[in-house]
């Protein structure tokens, strides 16, 4: 499928009769909300990171609107995308690199078309607001942090805040529904009162197509890091962007549990991360990615949270489930973690492995109660059968290629069936 990106009304580029125009100037085709908040940061953004933030913004419209059932195979689809940007020589030495992140992430083909473009008028407008700025409401920060709202993000800012180490702008996405916002703007209220930490610290984007009917969506993450990396454009200096998710979860390992194509993600692979770091090096942009929990299952990273207290009387206020807003056709008010999924699964398992009291509400944690629960959780059950730590070297390979440290992501494997295993056996 052919998508056209327009970023301004004077853009009257076009490819074929069968494009699909990706209208970046109608809320009614297309709506987005950083522009809506102003800068604040010591400097303006880097034309590369705002080229990047359309390109993943234009991916994210694509991934929704080109449905999966279309494709030959039902799910790997061709997806070429027409895409402006202010520095075309960059893009097209990088379309190659770009490509290949790309359709590792969302398992699809990938093709970029580029064509160069001035700056739009929001562009121009929000910089000249940005020069207007009082100098004395800018506001320096040492580090980003992805902040998502489920639990291992929540044990992520946690840990990075009781280091006390310099100041961290924690940057957040949602879509819509229910599940994700309101859980973030929650714990957002808790830190603030907790710790040396204000609202403007957390800097949280939206981001509909309007007419988006696919759900599968795996390209979410590459939008949610290119809002960081505007961000941290901003800063001009050596920047981290904290990435905390647990290593498990990364590594993806689609046999586990006979995991379905819509349920897996790649968005913390290593390979993955390895490919974008490459690229963020190759723009010059002096931002690195770190996740600190690349090596720990989620039960370790609650186990040695640093504030044990604070994190187990909050772990009711964190969102893990894949659906939380799935409730809606049960007529349920509020989001409630489904129980079955699996991060509902690895989240109770981490809980019971570090002996924490879980006040959190789950539709159907005994697997009873919702029609395909029981099949999923003889799945589950099939994956631990099947099971063999001997493998574990192997095994840790199969989503993507691991070029270092592979013994430790086995070790952590096993750990985290382990966890999985003490859990399940207990249903």
């Amino acid at each position: 499928m052919i998508f056209n990106v327009i970023l301004s009304s004077e853009d009257k580029y076009t490819v074929s009769e069968q494009e699909k125009v990706i209208d970046f100037t109608r809320e009614d085709s297309f709506s987005y909300t950083f522009w809506k908040d102003k800068n604040l940061l010591p400097h303006w953004y880097d034309k590369k990171a705002l080229d990047l933030l359309y390109i993943s913004l234009a991916v994210f419209a694509a991934d929704r609107l080109c449905l999966r059932n279309d494709a030959e195979d039902g799910w790997s689809r061709n997806i070429e995308i027409h895409m402006p940007v202010m520095n075309l020589s960059v893009w097209n030495q990088n379309k190659e690199l770009l490509e290949k992140l790309l359709s590792f992430l969302s398992g699809d083909f990938y093709t970029f078309v580029f064509r160069e473009r001035e700056e739009t008028g929001i562009e121009k407008s929000c910089y000249e607001t940005y020069l207007k700025v009082d100098k004395d409401k800018i506001k320096d920060y040492d580090r980003l942090c992805m902040f998502s709202g489920g639990m291992d993000s929540f044990i992520g800012a946690i840990d990075l805040l009781e280091r006390n180490e310099g100041k961290t702008l924690f940057v957040s996405h949602y879509g819509g529904g229910k599940g994700t916002k309101e859980f973030q703007d929650a714990l957002k209220e808790k830190f603030i009162q907790a710790y040396d930490v204000e609202k403007r610290d957390f800097h949280q984007y939206y981001a509909k197509v309007v007419a988006g009917e696919e759900d599968t969506t795996r390209t979410r993450s590459f939008m949610f890091f290119s809002h960081a990396i505007v961000l941290a454009s901003a800063l001009e200096k050596n920047v981290e962007i904290v990435i905390p998710e647990n290593g498990l979860i990364s590594l993806n390992i689609p046999s586990t549990f006979s995991r379905l194509g819509t349920s897996s993600t790649r968005t913390t692979h290593p390979y993955y991360l390895r490919m974008f770091q490459e690229l963020l090096n190759r723009l010059q942009l002096d931002i690195h990615f770190i996740n600190p929990y690349q090596f720990k299952t989620k039960g370790e990273m609650l186990i040695e949270c640093k504030n044990k207290e604070f994190v187990e009387n909050n772990l009711s206020s964190t969102m893990s489930c894949s659906h939380p807003d799935n409730g809606r056709m049960l007529k349920e008010t509020e989001a409630r973690h489904c129980g079955y999924c699996l991060p509902c699964v690895i989240r109770q398992a981490a809980i019971k492995k570090a002996g924490m009291h879980d006040q959190s509400t789950y539709r159907d944690r005994e697997f009873k109660i919702v029609k395909e629960a029981r099949t999923i959780l003889n799945s589950y059950r099939l994956g631990i059968e099947k099971y063999n730590p001997k493998y574990a070297f192997l095994t840790v390979q199969q989503s993507g290629p691991i070029e270092e440290k592979i013994e430790e992501y086995a070790n952590l494997y096993v750990r985290g069936m382990n966890e999985l295993k003490d859990y399940l056996e207990e249903i």
